[in-house]
C-alpha cells in the first residue's frame, strides 16, 4: 500500500506507515490463534477496515494504535474460534492447521547445536510448530487467546482480560490450563539437527520405496493424518503404526509415478512437499521424539496450499 493519504479524505496521513508496519505482527497473532493463514489475512483486512472506518479525530484519540489493532484483531479471532466448532463439524475428513511456508530450503544446523530449542519459554518459532498448533486447536477459544497473547506475545493479563472479557485472574487461570494441555501432550523436543536428519532419511527411504527403512525411522505407535478437505483424496482416518504408515506411503508413491518429494521448511521445522508438474499437491509436517518420527501431518486440501503453489510453481 503506497498511498500517503487516508482513504476518502485526501489529507496526509502521517501515521499510515506506523499503522501498516503492524501488519506482520497482526498476521502472526491471528495465524497462531486460528491455525489458518488465509483466515489470518482476512482478520487483518477486517481490522484495518475498522481502523479506517473511524474518523481522523477518533484515530488520533488512540494512544497506542498497535495495541488497538491487536486488540481488535484478537477479538475478531475469538469470535471466529467460537464459531469454529460448527464449521469443523461440516468439514470432510481430518482437519489439520494450514501449513505455514518458510524458507525454500532448510538451514544447515551443526550436530549438537540446540540453540533452536530453548526451554526457558515459548518462542515465536515454536508457537507455529504443527504439533503446537494441533494442541492449540483442542483448547477452548478463551484458553487459546489467553495463552497466545500472554505466553507468546507477552501481553499482560490485564490487557488480555480486555480482549477476552474476563478478569485478569481468570485469564491467568486460562493460560495456566493451556500450559498444562501443552505439557501433557508434547513430546521432548529433539535437537534441530536430529529432526532434519530424520526427515531427510525419511525422504530418501520414501523415494526408494524402502519399507524396512521407513519402518526403522518411525516410532512403533506413529500416526499419520491426512487432510484433503473433501476436495482431494486423503486417508479418511489416521493411519496408525509404523508398518501401516510405511506401506501406505510406498503404495501411494507407486500410484503416482511422477510425484517428486522436496525438502522445505514447514511451520519453522524441516518438512517435505510433494509436487506434480512442479505444482505442490501436499505438504508434510513431522513430530520427532528421540530417534523416531512420531507424527506425520499431510495437508492435501488445495485451499490450504495456495501460498505453497504460489511459492513453488
Amino acid at each position: 500500500m503506497n498511498t500517503s493519504s487516508e482513504p476518502g479524505l485526501g489529507r496526509p496521513d502521517p501515521g499510515l506507515s506506523a499503522i501498516m508496519s503492524e501488519r506482520r505482527q497482526l498476521i502472526g497473532v491471528a495465524y497462531r490463534l486460528l491455525g489458518s493463514l488465509a483466515d489470518a489475512e482476512d482478520v487483518v483486512q477486517e481490522t484495518y477496515a475498522r481502523w479506517y472506518a473511524m474518523s481522523r479525530q477518533e484515530q488520533e484519540a488512540v494512544n497506542h494504535p498497535g495495541a488497538w489493532l491487536t486488540k481488535v484483531a484478537s477479538r475478531i479471532c475469538l469470535d471466529l474460534l467460537r464459531s469454529a466448532r460448527a464449521r469443523r463439524e461440516r468439514y470432510v475428513g481430518e482437519w489439520i492447521p494450514e501449513p505455514l511456508p518458510g524458507r525454500p530450503e532448510w538451514i544447515d544446523v551443526r550436530p549438537g547445536d540446540t540453540t533452536a530449542d530453548p526451554a526457558d519459554r515459548v518462542t515465536l518459532d515454536e508457537s507455529v510448530h504443527m504439533a503446537f498448533l494441533v494442541v492449540l486447536d483442542s483448547m477452548t477459544p478463551a484458553e487459546r487467546v489467553a495463552f497466545i497473547l500472554h505466553d507468546v506475545f507477552r501481553y499482560s493479563f490485564a490487557e488480555v482480560a480486555e480482549i477476552v472479557g474476563r478478569t485478569p485472574a481468570a485469564c491467568r487461570q486460562l493460560a495456566s490450563s493451556a500450559r498444562r494441555r501443552l505439557h501433557t501432550s508434547q513430546t521432548p523436543a529433539a535437537p534441530a539437527a536430529q529432526r532434519a536428519a530424520l526427515v531427510r532419511h525419511f525422504k530418501r527411504a520414501w523415494e526408494a520405496k524402502d519399507i524396512d527403512a521407513l519402518v526403522g525411522l518411525l516410532a512403533s505407535d506413529a500416526t499419520a493424518v491426512g487432510d484433503g478437505g473433501g476436495l482431494v483424496s486423503a486417508a479418511p482416518r489416521p493411519v496408525e503404526g509404523d508398518e501401516h504408515i510405511a506401506r501406505y506411503l510406498v503404495d501411494l508413491a507407486g500410484k503416482v509415478p511422477d510425484l517428486t518429494i522436496q525438502e522445505r521448511t514447514v511451520n519453522a521445522q524441516p518438512g517435505l512437499i510433494a509436487q506434480q508438474a512442479e505444482v505442490t499437491v501436499a505438504v508434510f509436517a513431522f513430530d520427532v521424539d528421540g530417534a523416531r518420527i512420531t507424527r506425520i501431518w499431510a495437508v492435501r486440501n488445495p485451499e490450504k496450499l495456495r501460498p505453497w503453489t504460489a511459492r513453488t510453481a
